[in-house]
């Protein structure tokens, strides 16, 4: 007869649920992934099932163990953000240097263990033309701007729109952030909410757990929209 316990096949009688899992157990000694063995009576013996151990909880648990070792997202910030001697504003400085009479829009940072850390950045003139700039994030270096290829002129005039009415500007959107909560700023972009309202977008991230924290910031009068901490 086959019963079904914690959604795992089992064959056998019902009455004889001590002697499967005490097969199960043996069969663990030769080599069979199990996830644990015991009674079947709910005190924290252990289940039986057959499932492997990746699978044996759910993502969320699995995400920083009770150890407090870090996850994959936490471990690559831990690896990029103190390579970056170039702090976001300065890497939008240069890139603003590079297009005359342009605004900050965007400053992103990047990298890896082949490419060294840098600064993605764009920034606009006052007709919404957005040009890309990369920035060396360890000499502050910026390379030749780039236009966007996906550049039209609806995206132009609706950032242009953007710049004019943006009152708070990139680097008082940063600071709201960081005193709200201590970090390094990873990432900055000029955008709207869906209920319309301009914000900067700011990710702050905290070296004594290297979370990152995104905080939305109203682009007319600096008030914090919104708050979300990323554990992952």
């Amino acid at each position: 007869m086959t019963t079904k316990r914690n959604g795992v096949s089992v064959v056998g009688e019902p009455s004889m649920g001590l002697r499967v899992i005490g097969l199960m157990c043996a069969a663990a000694t030769a080599g069979t992934m199990l996830t644990g063995c015991g009674n079947d009576n709910g005190d924290g013996g252990g289940t039986g099932n057959l499932v492997p151990p990746s699978r044996a909880a759910p993502a969320a648990a699995r995400s920083a163990s009770p150890t407090g070792a870090l996850t994959q997202d936490q471990a690559d910030r831990k690896a990029l953000v103190p390579r970056a001697k170039v702090s976001y504003d300065k890497a939008l400085r240069a890139a603003v240097a590079a297009v005359p009479d342009s605004k900050p829009v965007a400053a992103e940072l990047e990298g890896s263990d082949v490419v060294g850390p840098r600064w993605d950045t764009q920034v606009a003139t006052s007709d919404g033309t957005v040009r890309s700039v990369r920035v060396d994030a360890v000499t502050g270096k910026a390379d030749q701007p780039r236009t966007e290829s996906d550049d039209n002129g609806d995206d132009r005039r609706e950032l242009a729109g953007w710049l004019k009415r943006a009152t708070v500007t990139a680097e008082q959107a940063a600071r709201t952030a960081t005193d709200k909560k201590k970090g390094t700023i990873t990432s900055i972009e000029l955008d709207d909410s869906d209920d319309g309202k301009l914000m900067w977008s700011v990710d702050v991230v905290t070296t004594k757990d290297w979370n990152k924290t995104t905080f939305d910031i109203d682009a007319t009068n600096r008030k914090i929209l919104r708050e979300h901490v990323d554990t992952d």
